[in-house]
């Protein structure tokens, strides 16, 4: 009895599958509660089937996150005449082995979004100009230095050649690339330096042959 009872709630649900007169029996009763549970067996088989493709797509976007764990980070991928500087007097050998020829130097920060915009256009220009010497240096690593050069903002650009020295300085953003490319034209000119390279600022030039401390930190200003 409890059996029919149990049933008779069940297909309150569904009152348009039973007329009045198929209560009589068990039997009919049995038969309509079947028809009742089959709708809900199809849709759970069907929530089944699609879970399965979304538990697959998860499984793959975990599997790409970690493949990209292994990729360079964005402030890594050089053009091949771009040099990172890791030190004040790895910045003061670069300058005293390029000779003429022009030097750009990028202070960037691995954290800063400008840098981060500008840089793949600062590397196709690298790659167009391979005669030109690119110095990234990272503000993070070597703010002594960055200090006494008075980088106060990033991304910042020094130009240098040679005898010459420090040719210019300046802030720049991608929206404003078109003052790195005036500049190259301006200093990248075929000339002849007469004389040892300059100092820089208070960074005083010494031979690279001169064994020094890697982490010696940038005299103060």
């Amino acid at each position: 009895m409890a059996h029919v009872v149990d049933a008779i709630r069940l297909l309150q649900f569904q009152p348009l599958l039973l007329l009045p007169s198929t209560l009589n029996t068990s039997s009919n009763i049995n038969r309509a509660l079947s028809l009742s549970l089959s709708p809900i067996a199809s849709s759970s088989s069907a929530s089944l089937a699609s879970a399965a493709p979304r538990k697959h797509l998860l499984s793959f976007k975990v599997c790409a996150s970690v493949a990209e764990t292994g990729q360079p980070k964005w402030w890594e991928k050089n053009a091949p005449n771009m040099i990172d500087i890791h030190s004040t007097q790895e910045f003061l050998n670069a300058l005293s082995g390029a000779g003429d020829r022009l030097v750009i130097v990028e202070f960037y920060g691995t954290w800063c979004a400008s840098c981060r915009a500008l840089f793949p256009k600062l590397c196709r220009t690298a790659e167009e100009h391979p005669e030109i010497l690119f110095l990234k240096v990272n503000f993070d690593e070597n703010k002594p230095m960055c200090k006494s050069l008075n980088v106060k903002v990033l991304p910042y650009f020094h130009f240098y050649r040679g005898a010459e020295g420090q040719l210019e300085s300046f802030s720049c953003s991608l929206a404003k690339f078109q003052k790195i490319k005036e500049a190259i034209e301006t200093h990248n000119t075929a000339r002849c330096s007469i004389g040892p390279p300059k100092g820089i600022g208070d960074l005083l030039l010494e031979p690279s042959n001169v064994p020094v401390p890697k982490d010696r930190p940038a005299e103060p200003v």
